[in-house]
């Protein structure tokens, strides 16, 4: 029946709101109360098993969020710290994996194929989690593009490995000149057909010529990148990564301003949706997981699981310390990029928090292989769970306590200060340019009485940013000013309101003058937030 299907989707959209107001409220990492309510949930009598399928992290979970992190990258960033992003990204994942898989064969006697396998699943740390907590903390803007580069690609380098493992189990021969070779193609291959995407999309959405057609086919942008390479045999991680950094890099030219509002807010609302269910429904499997192990092999695949979650972090630190301070032993390097305080890349190795991308691949391990069950199949998948919880509800709490020790917060909000001042002063610019343009306008001949009401505008605008600007002046006039402006919009709404309920208004006016005041509100409170202190948190997508 489609009751309990549509319950269950609606019980879990209430479950998602309620705990996203209670991490506010309770200064709590979103992804980790998800979790750990998914795991308490799970046990609850009554409530039937959720089996996360993971087809549908792949293909319906997994794209929006790339596309959405790779529109929020800057694209000089991501080229600008491309050497540390492969690093991590392909060179870390393949170091993990190896360490891994050597771990549990000697440790366990697991079979190199297994160990590979398990590895592969393991080596890709969260793309959302660290993310999370890193901008809400205001780190320094290089470390949040590595991580977030990292982030964005390591998912092609595991999955891929993860095919290759499972493809020399099947067929008992594995090739390392093949699969390299393969594996450059396959990138490659997405990369050119990620950009094709996001250049015809582009075009389409220019084209319609209609917000909302836009939006949609924005929305439609990463399954349209993901999905014909994921068939393929590919990963599709790659692609829908080119296509949302070439969209970043190139949408500011093509997307018209109505698209962009519109946009912002439908976007905000997938990405929120889609990271807290996919926390949630991973904590949801804790029951399914755990009843897959007979009671005398818990205690074995428990062990699996801490010896993978310690050799998942002690190689992630043991690879980026060197892969941060050899390149720079060659002097080129080292003259364009010198060496960095030793505290980034110790929170660098300290953010090695894994997710559903690993549970997906995982519960994607076939029960079969050849016609003989898979080894180990139930162990694999419940050590990965244990890697999550230990790394996700461990490493990922310790986090702001780490960052706060290293003092990176307070080297961040200097450089969010610097970047501030140099915003105000770029903005400034775009005044002085209107003022200019105002004065050539009237010049010409335009009426007097609207070039002196823009210019007073623009007037009041120049002044309250050099006022702003100036750390000898204590109140922030814009501040001030913008709060009273919410109270005004308040007052008029009520005004508003009451003429409605008199029956003065009919209800298409009383929308069309509530969406100017939206607007309005909009307007101010975006402007509070600019001239306010620099806060280095998201940019947005």
């Amino acid at each position: 029946m489609l009751y309990p299907t549509l319950s269950m989707i609606l019980l879990l959209a209430l479950s998602i709101a309620g705990l996203s107001v209670a991490a506010q409220r309770l200064h709590a990492a979103t992804p980790i109360l998800m979790l750990g309510a998914g795991i308490v949930a799970s046990f609850l009598p009554g409530l039937p098993a959720v089996a996360l399928d993971p087809e549908f992290v792949l293909l319906v979970t997994l794209p929006p969020l790339l596309y959405a992190s790779g529109v929020g990258m800057s694209w000089r960033g991501f080229h600008s710290n491309l050497r540390p992003i492969l690093l991590l990204a392909v060179g870390c994942v393949l170091f993990t994996a190896s360490g891994v898989a050597a771990a549990v064969h000697y440790l366990f006697a697991m079979p190199w194929a297994v160990g590979f396998v398990l590895g592969a699943i393991v080596a890709p740390p969260d793309a959302v989690a660290p993310m999370a907590i890193a901008r809400r903390l205001g780190l320094p803007r290089r470390l949040i593009t590595v991580l977030e580069g990292e982030s964005l690609v390591n998912d092609a380098t595991a999955l891929v490995l993860f095919s290759f493992s499972l493809g020399a189990m099947s067929t008992g021969d594995f090739s390392l000149t093949d699969a390299a070779l393969r594996f450059m193609a396959i990138v490659a291959g997405e990369i050119a057909y990620g950009i094709i995407v996001g250049w015809t999309m582009l075009r389409l959405r220019h084209l319609a010529f209609d917000p909302r057609a836009e939006v949609l086919l924005a929305l439609a942008t990463p399954f349209i990148a993901f999905w014909p390479p994921h068939g393929l045999g590919g990963s599709g991680v790659v692609a829908c990564v080119a296509a949302g950094l070439w969209v970043s890099w190139n949408g500011r030219r093509l997307i018209r301003s109505a698209t962009r509002l519109q946009g912002f807010f439908v976007w905000d609302l997938v990405t929120w949706v889609v990271e807290a269910l996919v926390f949630l429904l991973t904590g949801l499997q804790a029951r399914i997981v755990i009843g897959a192990l007979a009671s005398n092999g818990l205690a074995h695949a428990l062990a699996v699981g801490l010896v993978i979650s310690a050799t998942v972090i002690v190689v992630r630190f043991a690879w980026v310390f060197p892969a941060t301070y050899l390149p720079r032993l060659i002097p080129a390097v080292r003259l364009r990029d010198p060496y960095p305080d030793w505290r980034l890349p110790f929170l660098v190795g300290f953010t090695g928090l894994r997710g559903v991308v690993s549970l997906a691949a995982a519960l994607s391990i076939p029960s079969a292989l050849n016609g003989e069950p898979f080894p180990q199949r139930d162990t694999v998948l419940f050590a990965t769970f244990i890697l999550i919880v230990i790394t996700l509800a461990g490493l990922g709490a310790l986090m702001p306590l780490v960052i706060r020790w290293l003092g990176l917060s307070r080297t961040g909000a200097a450089e969010a200060a610097a970047n501030k001042h140099d915003e105000r002063a770029v903005r400034l610019e775009g005044i002085d340019a209107a003022l200019a343009t105002l004065n050539r306008v009237e010049a010409a001949g335009a009426l007097a009485s609207v070039v002196d009401a823009l210019r007073r505008q623009y007037n009041d605008r120049q002044h309250h940013l050099a006022v702003t600007a100036d750390e000898a002046v204590a109140d922030d006039p814009v501040a001030a000013g913008s709060a009273l402006q919410l109270q005004l919009i308040e007052i008029e709404r009520q005004v508003i309101g009451h003429a409605y309920e008199e029956n003065r208004l009919t209800d298409e006016a009383r929308r069309r003058i509530e969406r100017e005041i939206d607007l309005e509100e909009a307007r101010v409170r975006h402007a509070l937030a600019s001239a306010g202190p620099a806060d280095g948190g998201d940019p947005g997508s």
